[in-house]
């Protein structure tokens, strides 16, 4: 609410004038002593009465009941959908807010800056470091909205080794420091999702109890609410925050699509194994952060030392993603961002909350930060906390970079308060509508549409490739739209079940996006009289290890008859043991809790048990015969990449036919949401490419647009081109992963420039390779690329029947593809098969890339209308 007014509270203004009126004297005859008995902090008493009222608190009941008044009015909210929008101050915000975004590009919240100096990370490995080492720095003020946090993720690998570097400790160490943490979450629904956000306040709550240093700089705000009593009007069960960025000081920001939370860290290599025969010190990833989704969701995360996948039977799912480092102007659009929500949720779910304070920024006065949804009610609970702490002109401001850039998001009612707000979709749009010679996308989905004919997806994503294609194929111009998403979304359960029915929803409306009916992108193309398959592409990445389950080790089971699974948790516990957490929440967000002290482990006879099965099983070490180190490599994913041995050549001890159980696949998940168009322009957020992320009033989400004004002489389709280097170099740095052009990770990144926050340089690793790839539209990478793609297709289809694939077009030949029962999900489909073949044909594999099949099941009905998938709920999957 806007107010000329320094204090809407005190209608008379300065009551201590000279200028006050004979009317103000009347009302407040003794001012001085009306602010001498004022009680708690910003609760105005009014008048001499307040002699009585404060001895017998007379006033702080009638607050109470005020405030409990409101509450109770929230209610009335349910036959009033515009409440946030339709009161006169209200409408005024929102023509303010109209008319900031139409000033703007792409109709967005934030300008455009020039001078940022930004820097790309490529895969958990890097991101992850670079933000334990910012966070380190920090003095004054942590941001972090998030999907999903797992406090007890490790930053820093292997874990052994870097316990001070688990993310509920770093952010402990900078809270006894006195850096004030602000930390808002996504509140999921229970029954659908299963990343416990609960557990997630309640651990870092608990890092800083009372009496200990830093209590009270850790806040934690969960959105959206799910109480009846309380929220009934305003409950969002189908849309979530799936935002996922970070603001230090006001100096630096981390943007992208990694969430601080489990299964996210990967390096280049992105391994699939992670059985250690020489012990839980070289094991990277512990209890819940190995997982697969396609083989099992996440199951009770508040116990994050567990996991219900074995690490002996499966390969985890490896992950991809992409992130940036900010410094530069843009930084404050994203704390501006962030205060919005920070304060549209204390209006929402915490305005009686006293734990919660509003967030005031510089910059917006009085008469302006309506904008970022101040209130400044008649009995406010909570302070007014004025960021950044110090000055604005104290930090990393103006001409810090070459790249021009702009903040845009998916925002409205429910999210934050505000009209819709779709600007990721009209830069999207736009940058792909004035492509010229190539667009790059990667996003974990794919849906959108080419016109109004496709309900119920609306975003039109899919009509701006269209224009570009059918451009460029009518001008006669080389011009291509590859496209990388995964094979399968990531949700667990076997795609010929009914549970699998809202994945196949996905898959189906992925396929009409893509090529299958007239209003297809490749349909729409073709049916404008240019050929589709001239122009569009579409990619997945997968990925292969072997499990180091030695003989050796298996014998070890055999005698000590512990399973490796029954010894997982024990592990856990000695990497991640220190600092468990209660995770009760039975009082609900709305009562204050007293946090309780870590928990004492002895007498656990759970615990104790666990520990006397990994001792057993380690008794029996020498008996099985690992007397030395075991001499096969714990990973043999390296092997894909530039520089990596022969499968053929990996030594296995024992029984070479031994070896062949333990070969696994999987897809290699594709979470990032980047685009990048003719080397000069790259999009990076949290949003994917569907309507629940473009549409605005659906996800919350946030996302850069760059463009980087420092070029380099480059070649496109084999003419000189002048490229941006921050567009140029990310792509070539993709590309060469994907192609197995990219040495393999080591885990200790300290040397390593693309792991260190923004203000060191990311190195490009200027080479042949990084030359091979500078052209995106030379015949001669394209004819790798696919040619990669085809070898890697093959031999993935042909030892492990890796699925989806091109030869599976209904469910009977599903059936007759997939393996048998008793072979567990990955491994080599044949059993007969010699091992000689096995290590040779994985060989031939380079790099990542595989084929999108797009003729799967493409004879099969994939998502029938029913209780799953309906006019009702068609929406959440789109």
């Amino acid at each position: 609410m806007s107010s000329s007014n320094p204090d809407p509270g005190n209608p008379a203004g300065d009551s201590h004038g000279k200028d006050r009126t004979i009317e103000s004297r009347l009302k407040h005859p003794f001012p001085h002593l009306r602010e001498k008995l004022k009680g708690k902090e910003g609760l105005p008493h009014y008048g001499f009465l307040r002699l009585t009222l404060v001895d017998t608190k007379l006033y702080d009941l009638k607050v109470q009941a005020i405030q409990k008044k409101h509450g109770i009015g929230k209610l009335a909210n349910i036959f009033n959908p515009n409440h946030r929008h339709d009161e006169q101050h209200e409408k005024e915000t929102d023509e303010k807010r109209t008319k900031v975004a139409e000033s703007h590009r792409f109709e967005s919240f934030a300008p455009e800056r020039e001078g940022n100096k930004i820097k790309w990370y490529v895969d958990g490995r890097n991101y992850f470091w670079a933000v334990s080492v910012a966070l380190e720095k920090a003095k004054e003020t942590i941001y972090i909205a998030d999907w999903w946090l797992s406090p007890e993720l490790f930053l820093r690998r292997p874990p052994y080794y870097n316990q001070e570097w688990r993310l509920d400790q770093v952010l402990k160490r900078r809270a006894e420091a006195g850096v004030k943490i602000f930390i808002i979450v996504y509140k999921e629904v229970d029954r659908a999702l299963t990343c416990n956000s609960a557990h997630t306040k309640n651990a870092l709550r608990d890092l800083c109890p009372e009496g200990t240093p830093g209590h009270g700089n850790i806040k934690v705000m969960r959105h959206p609410d799910h109480n009846v009593f309380e929220n009934a009007a305003d409950m969002t069960f189908y849309w979530a925050h799936h935002e996922k960025f970070i603001v230090i000081d006001y100096n630096v920001a981390f943007i992208g699509g990694l969430d601080l939370c489990f299964g996210r860290w990967d390096s280049h290599q992105h391994p699939l194994a992670d059985v250690a025969p020489s012990g839980v010190r070289n094991e990277i990833f512990p209890g819940q952060d190995f997982n697969n989704n396609r083989v099992m969701d996440f199951q009770s995360v508040q116990d994050w030392k567990s996991n219900e996948l074995s690490k002996a039977e499966y390969g985890r799912m490896p992950w991809h993603d992409v992130a940036m480092g900010v410094i530069g102007d843009c930084v404050y659009d994203i704390a501006e961002h962030f205060v919005l929500r920070w304060n549209f949720v204390k209006r929402d779910k915490y305005k009686r909350d006293a734990r919660f304070d509003w967030l005031t920024m510089e910059g917006f006065d009085q008469n302006n930060e309506d904008l970022i949804a101040v209130q400044r009610p008649k009995h406010p609970v909570g302070n007014y906390i004025h960021h950044p702490l110090s000055p604005m002109n104290t930090k990393a401001r103006g001409n810090q970079g070459s790249v021009h850039a702009q903040i845009v998001r998916s925002s409205a009612d429910w999210s934050s308060g505000i009209l819709v707000e779709h600007s990721i979709q009209n830069a999207y749009c736009e940058v792909i509508r004035s492509a010229e010679h190539f667009v790059y996308i990667e996003n974990q989905f794919f849906i959108t549409a080419t016109g109004e004919e496709q309900a119920p997806v609306h975003n039109q994503i899919g009509k701006a490739i269209v224009d570009a294609c059918v451009r460029a194929g009518k001008e006669g111009r080389k011009f291509k739209v590859i496209i990388v998403i995964p094979a399968i979304p990531g949700f667990a359960g076997d795609l010929r079940e009914d549970a699998a029915m809202g994945t196949r929803a996905i898959m189906d409306y992925q396929y009409k996006s893509i090529n299958r009916g007239e209003h297809s992108i490749m349909g729409q193309i073709s049916a404008q009289g240019v050929n589709p398959t001239d122009h569009v592409f579409v990619f997945n990445l997968r990925s292969y290890d072997r499990i180091n389950l030695t003989p050796a080790m298996k014998k070890q089971e055999e005698i000590s008859g512990i399973k490796y699974i029954d010894v997982q948790r024990a592990e856990a516990e000695e990497i991640m043991g220190s600092g468990l957490h209660d995770d009760d929440d039975s009082s609900g967000d709305e009562k204050i809790k007293k946090p309780k002290k870590l928990k004492d482990n002895s007498g656990n006879e759970q615990q104790e048990h666990q520990v006397d099965q990994k001792r057993q099983f380690e008794d029996k070490r020498e008996d099985a015969g690992l007397h030395e180190e075991a001499t096969s490599t714990d990973s043999i994913a390296k092997d894909a990449m530039l520089g990596g041995a022969k499968v053929s050549e990996e030594p296995w001890e024992g029984d070479p036919e031994s070896e062949k159980t333990n070969f696994v696949q999987e897809e290699l998940y594709i979470h990032a949401k980047v685009i990048i168009v003719d080397d000069r322009i790259v999009i990076c957020g949290s949003s994917n490419i569907n309507d629940r992320s473009q549409l605005g009033y659906h996800d919350s989400e946030l996302a850069i647009v760059m463009e980087d004004k420092n070029k380099i002489t480059s070649k496109m389709d084999g003419k000189e081109f002048e490229a941006g280097y921050h567009a140029a170099t990310l792509r070539r740095y993709l590309w060469r992963e994907h192609l197995g052009l990219l040495p393999m990770q080591s885990m200790d990144a300290t040397e390593d420039p693309n792991a260190q926050p923004p203000d060191v340089p990311n190195d490009i690793s200027e080479n042949k390779e990084y030359e091979f790839v500078a052209d995106p539209l030379s015949d001669e990478v394209w004819k790798m690329w696919t040619e990669r793609a085809t070898t890697n297709t093959e031999i993935f289809r042909h030892l492990f029947h890796a699925d989806p694939d091109d030869n599976v077009k209904t469910f009977d030949e599903y059936n007759d593809f997939l393996p048998r029962k008793g072979i567990p999900a990955g491994h080599i489909y044949d059993k007969f098969i010699p091992v000689a073949d096995v290590r040779s044909k994985l060989d031939l594999i380079k790099g990542h890339l595989v084929w999108f099949p797009l003729e799967f099941l493409k004879d099969a009905e994939m998502a029938e209308k029913g209780l799953q998938v309906n006019a009702y709920t068609e929406s959440i999957y789109t």
